[in-house]
């Protein structure tokens, strides 16, 4: 196991970060204690949920996982042992339900924290995110920007008010360290900017997906992660499960996630699948599974500070933990860049 910088500061987290959106809905709650359990055990002491969570995101199980996680620590204690992230949902793709509607980040940031504190059974979180931007922008595989006006003073106004709504509960030491997620390079670099025109602290990591049919972090974001110090948490890694190879010719295993969820298609189009046979066909020939493939190149990034992998069974989490002990050699990152040219970035 790896250990990598949070940031610009002189946390050190492994290089693998377990994810936990499945608890509540894919996941019962002694099905996720294992889980907690064999992470810990093996080191992953980085655990990332969301008050959102579970996914797919309805009224029903709003709060689940964050509760589950809380019902852990009630049961086991070790809090001190866990490095805790979690996000606020914003509005536009959070749904009436959350909060009853008070999604405004700068306004409802305190009712939000007060929310997963509660459900989490805890004083403090370690990472605290924002789980997309909160003005109209690219998330989630939109494309296009479609956006022909400028960021209004509005915009820029809304991201100050939620930088001292954040500086205000880490005052209150109820946040240790603040992320992005979803966000843009110039929704970063204004962030940054803001923040040090504030005199506040700045966002030291952005959870954006990152795996080998989504490579645009590439593009901008990395060279912010070199210069400006925020540290990539990498999700999707498995890209929904088909770069694990279970959806290869059409394939649908049962308990999938795509299986069971209609509205899992970011990784489902022609040129993701033709692309996804490549790299099957490409780990074959050296002797690695398209799992192993998939989740080395992520960390043989230098962009890279941790790699979020979810899971639904112990099994499926000890394989992925496995494969990260594989080093690409450079006949194997030639073979990725030779397909990459040919067909980049067919999920965005």
């Amino acid at each position: 196991m790896r250990f990598n910088p949070l940031g610009h500061t002189d946390i050190q987290l492994p290089e693998i970060c377990l994810g936990t959106m499945t608890f509540g809905e894919q996941n019962s709650q002694p099905e996720a204690f294992e889980q907690l359990n064999y992470a810990l055990t093996n080191g992953l002491y980085f655990w990332d949920t969301a008050e959102m969570y579970s996914v797919p995101p309805k009224p029903e199980t709003y709060g689940a996982t964050e509760t589950i996680i809380g019902n852990w620590f009630a049961q086991h204690g070790q809090r001190d042992q866990v490095f805790l992230a979690s996000k606020i949902a914003g509005p536009g793709f959070g749904g009436s339900h959350i909060r009853e509607g008070n999604t405004q980040f700068g306004q409802h940031i305190a009712q939000a924290l007060d929310g997963s504190l509660k459900r989490l059974q805890t004083d403090y979180i370690d990472l605290y995110q924002l789980h997309w931007p909160e003005r109209h922008t690219n998330f989630f595989g939109t494309l296009g920007y479609g956006n022909a006006e400028a960021a209004s003073d509005y915009e820029v106004e809304a991201m100050q008010q939620t930088l001292l709504a954040l500086q205000k509960e880490i005052d209150r030491g109820r946040i240790r360290y603040i992320g992005l997620s979803n966000e843009t390079p110039w929704g970063t670099m204004k962030f940054l900017q803001l923040a040090e025109k504030l005199g506040i602290d700045k966002f030291v990591s952005i959870q954006n997906p990152y795996n080998l049919l989504n490579r645009t972090y590439e593009m901008g974001m990395s060279e912010i992660a070199k210069y400006e110090g925020i540290g990539l948490l990498a999700y999707s890694p498995l890209a929904f499960g088909y770069l694990t190879g279970k959806f290869r010719h059409g394939a649908r295993p049962a308990n999938a996630r795509v299986t069971l969820f209609s509205r899992f298609t970011r990784y489902s189009n022609p040129q993701s699948e033709w692309a996804t046979e490549q790299y099957a066909q490409l780990a074959e020939q050296h002797g690695l599974t398209l799992t192993q493939l998939a989740l080395a190149f992520i960390k043989q990034q230098f962009f890279v500070t941790s790699t979020i992998i979810g899971a639904t069974s112990v099994q499926q989490l000890k394989e992925d933990i496995q494969a990260f002990d594989i080093i690409l050699d450079d006949a194997v990152l030639k073979g990725i860049e030779d397909i990459h040219k040919q067909q980049p970035n067919p999920a965005p």
